[in-house]
């Protein structure tokens, strides 16, 4: 029986893993890098181990470390959770082979199913319906033009070793195919170890259904209903929910039906999801996750079932205990998945310091966090901060619970999607669950990403931190005051302050006349409290109140209804550099893949300059107009800091 667990990852399912363990009465064991030393998941755990080095190849891919960590911690076993080592099956067998209970599918069912090209043939031998696909290894050009041709565009290339959207390119015409496949290999062979692609038919408006299944030592396998993950960027989920929307009884028993045959084509052991793509009625095998899930919390709200036991269960050599064979589900669950990114700028992960994470209790709500106040988005890894979950009787009831609580929490951290998953979650569209996996680009990203807090609630919000600042700068005077600073019987003189926010700058003027704020010389407001972290004003008989945090120049805003991040402006700024006109600059930091212009080259609007590789993933730089290149600052290879000038255009 296992006694002591070594989870073979960090964040957020780490800490899922260790909370069951916990509950258990299982010792736990972290392995953590350099820069996740402080990380939650380090100190939670009743051991913690360290794995020298930042970057994932050096820490939580290297097989050999983890192996021998595990094996002088005294562990039992192994969880690889999701993500990194979890479907290598190399990594499994050195866990058994080493004496150790590999929490997970047998190291046989993951080769058969870790690659998509043999997981293909074999679902269509057991009767799983399938898209046709053409393996491109060891094809010339010419033949992947030729069998490219013969599928028909558009057409989508995909790594036959992962999941997650790396690896993958959808491709519209011949002309880009072959960068696309180029591309998709570099990036599949960084994600995954393994540049295998294989081509296969895009559906224009499919929806991405999954089934969650568990199978045990005795050779049974079952479902636990299906999930829906269609809403989703760059071919990453980032919002689930279960049951899924718009599907019959009948529809719904073949998916499960075909999801059972999957996993008994591989004798299946422990939790693990089919996925299939669904359009026109019909649905087709995607790929099974030979893993535990990001979105299986769903799945647990609705059948109340903890999956994270029942694969310690079924590791241990028991079978599928029966609640799972019995479970019925209730209610509906939707879970939306907190990234450190930003919508407004093609999803690019941004990094930085999580200054506060918070959100109100709820009974519906669950938070899967990998975050807390103090922590660190770093640039060596997947920049998910959170799943928020909620639970309802209904679809409109957990949909409601979970934007609410989107809404009024307070996270300073780095840009979000927080307001994008509200907008969605909100969206008239959504809620009619008229969804699927183009549902972003069908709704306008442009106004589905635009921040909750409009121009006017940032002015606002500008105005109440200018109120808060001045009692803190009067305070830190040590000025004396009997009553909130600034409140007096006669006109004070007047004071003026400046915020830069997502929409604007926000030049605030004010003069106080007893109790009140006169802003701009023509807009009357009552100050009901003044305190350094809270400000309520009354204006029109209506009452705001806004709750201030403050992070050297940073200032973040919270309200009911939405948050402002603005940064206050110095009144005396210092002078400092400016780069030419026309300079590119990195968006995080990162490496650089391939520089594809010279100096004086002559380029287009929308030309590829640079690809960069970030956070597992390829970004391309391209040109804004016409123009020619004036400076090229990097190599390829070069390591590259946030915000560092990579190309000069000078625009005709």
């Amino acid at each position: 029986m296992i006694q002591r667990l070594l989870v073979a990852n960090r964040g957020e399912i780490a800490r899922r893993i260790f909370r069951t363990c916990h509950r258990l009465g299982i010792e736990t064991v972290a392995v953590f890098s350099d820069v996740d030393r402080s990380e939650p998941h380090a100190l939670e755990a009743d051991h913690s181990l360290h794995l020298p080095g930042v970057t994932a190849g050096e820490t939580y891919l290297n097989t050999t470390e983890i192996v021998r960590l595990a094996s002088d911690s005294g562990a039992d076993a192994v969880h690889p959770g999701y993500g990194f080592l979890s479907e290598n099956a190399s990594f499994a067998e050195a866990v058994v082979e080493s004496g150790l209970i590999w929490v997970g599918p047998t190291p046989d069912s993951m080769r058969r199913m870790g690659s998509k090209i043999e997981a293909k043939t074999l679902m269509a031998a057991a009767g799983v319906p399938i898209l046709d696909g053409v393996d491109l290894s060891k094809m010339s050009e010419d033949t992947i033009r030729a069998s490219a041709d013969q599928i028909g565009y558009p057409i989508l290339v995909k790594a036959s070793a992962g999941g997650g959207g790396k690896g993958m390119r959808v491709i519209d015409s011949p002309a880009d195919l072959m960068a696309a496949v180029e591309g998709a290999s570099r990036e599949a062979v960084g994600a995954f170890g393994d540049g295998t692609l294989f081509l296969e038919k895009y559906l224009t408006s499919p929806r991405h259904i999954e089934v969650q299944i568990l199978g045990d030592t005795n050779g049974e396998v079952i479902s636990l209903f299906e999930r829906e993950c269609s809403i989703q960027r760059r071919h990453q989920k980032i919002i689930e929910e279960s049951p899924a929307t718009s599907i019959d009884v009948a529809t719904r028993k073949l998916l499960s039906q075909a999801a059972v045959a999957a996993g008994k084509a591989v004798d299946y052991v422990s939790a693990g999801t089919v996925e299939f793509i669904y359009q026109d009625n019909r649905f087709y095998f995607l790929e099974m996750n030979t893993r535990l899930q990001v979105e299986h919390p769903v799945t647990e709200m609705i059948t109340s079932l903890d999956l994270v036991e029942i694969q310690l269960d079924i590791a241990n050599g028991q079978p599928i205990p029966d609640a799972a064979r019995n479970a019925v589900s209730t209610g509906h669950a939707v879970e939306a998945r907190l990234y450190a990114e930003d919508p407004g700028n093609d999803f690019l992960p941004v990094t930085g310091t999580v200054e506060r994470f918070h959100f109100n209790p709820h009974p519906g709500l669950r938070i899967d966090s990998g975050v807390e106040d103090g922590s660190a988005i770093s640039v060596h890894y997947d920049p998910m901060m959170a799943k928020v979950v909620a639970h309802g009787e209904s679809r409109e009831e957990a949909t409601r619970i979970l934007s609410e609580a989107l809404r009024s929490a307070h996270i300073h951290a780095p840009t979000t999607n927080r307001d994008l998953l509200v907008r969605i979650l909100e969206d008239p569209e959504y809620l009619a669950g008229n969804i699927d996996t183009h549902f972003l680009e069908r709704r306008d990203l442009a106004e589905l990403s635009h921040p909750l807090a409009t121009e006017a609630d940032e002015l606002n919000a500008a105005r109440a931190c200018a109120l808060s600042d001045q009692l803190v700068a009067r305070q830190s005077a040590r000025v004396a005051t009997t009553i909130p600073s600034g409140w007096r019987n006669q006109k004070s003189l007047p004071q003026s302050r400046a915020y830069s926010s997502r929409h604007a700058e926000h030049h605030v003027s004010y003069r106080l006349e007893g109790t009140a704020a006169l802003f701009d010389g023509k807009d009357p407001t009552r100050i009901v409290t003044l305190e350094p972290s809270r400000v309520v004003l009354e204006r029109n008989d209506n009452l705001s109140e806004f709750e201030i945090s403050r992070y050297g120049d940073l200032r973040f805003v919270d309200t009911p209804e939405w948050s402002a991040k603005l940064v206050a402006i110095p009144r005396f700024p210092t002078a400092r550099h400016v780069e030419s006109n026309g300079s590119l600059r990195s968006p995080m930091p990162g490496k650089v893949v391939r520089i594809e212009v010279s100096n004086g080259d002559r380029v287009e609007e929308g030309q590829a300059l640079v690809v960069l590789e970030a956070m597992k993933m390829e970004h391309t730089i391209r040109a804004p107009y016409r123009g020619t290149i004036e400076a090229v600052r990097f190599s390829d290879g070069d390591q590259v800091e946030a915000d560092a000038v990579l190309v000069v255009v000078r625009p005709d």
